[in-house]
């Protein structure tokens, strides 16, 4: 028993990081409700496995520094091969597209990708519905995560410069993993699909990319937005 909660707590801890980036072994055990020494315990231990490495020092109470700790890519990629973020078929669907690319040619490939996403954006726009904005973006978060990305969304606030117009809702959509990683990196066009997708499920908004995984970022960010409308 005492071993698997101890993996459970180490799955924790390398999901934390890669929502939110880096942290301290403080606010880990704060966050996880674990004691300081076990938090410690267990940040070695990945360490020793190279999931994750500290690359500074904060200072806590009278100028103690702490680590703050990151996922490495040994981290990263752990995360994206486990159960939960399930991405066994993605090496299959390289290898079926590099396939098709050289029996058909790149454009033809580029051609039914586009065919695929038209058809993906279809289904999602008929399960999201027409309720209000956050509804619909709710929906589609839900739908990421189903698929196996680790999605989330909220709200942003109108900044003042726009008070004198009628300034629609506005989110920001994440994605913590992407389930389709492998594939978007071998052909990463299906990214620019995947905007045009939001886009076509959410037509009464603009969506813009904030963040890119490929890019190198933690995390791919859409901004969802209303579109203006104009006091009369």
């Amino acid at each position: 028993m005492a071993t698997t909660h101890q993996s459970s707590t180490k799955q924790e801890i390398l999901e934390y990081l890669l929502k939110h980036s880096q942290a301290t072994a403080f606010e880990l055990s704060e966050i996880l409700n674990v004691s300081p020494q076990a938090i410690r315990r267990h940040l070695k231990d990945l360490e020793a496995e190279e999931l994750i490495f500290y690359s500074s020092t904060a200072q806590a109470g009278m100028g103690r520094p702490q680590h703050i700790y990151q996922l490495s890519r040994q981290g990263r990629d752990r995360l994206h091969r486990s159960d939960r973020f399930g991405d066994s078929y993605g090496e299959f669907a390289v290898s079926l597209l590099d396939t098709l690319a050289e029996t058909v040619g790149h454009d033809k490939v580029k051609s039914i990708l586009q065919k695929q996403w038209e058809r993906k954006a279809q289904e999602y726009r008929d399960r999201v519905g027409n309720g209000s904005l956050k509804q619909r973006v709710e929906n589609l978060v839900e739908l990421r995560k189903a698929e196996g990305f680790m999605a989330e969304y909220h709200s942003v606030e109108a900044d003042e410069e726009n008070s004198a117009k009628i300034l629609g809702d506005r989110f920001i959509l994440v994605e913590h993993h992407c389930a389709i990683s492998n594939v978007a990196e071998s052909f990463p066009s299906i990214c620019g699909h995947e905007l045009e997708m939001f886009a076509a499920v959410l037509p009464d908004c603009t969506v813009e990319r904030t963040h890119w995984i490929i890019n190198g970022e933690h995390r791919c960010g859409y901004l969802v937005q209303a579109r203006k409308q104009e006091r009369n």
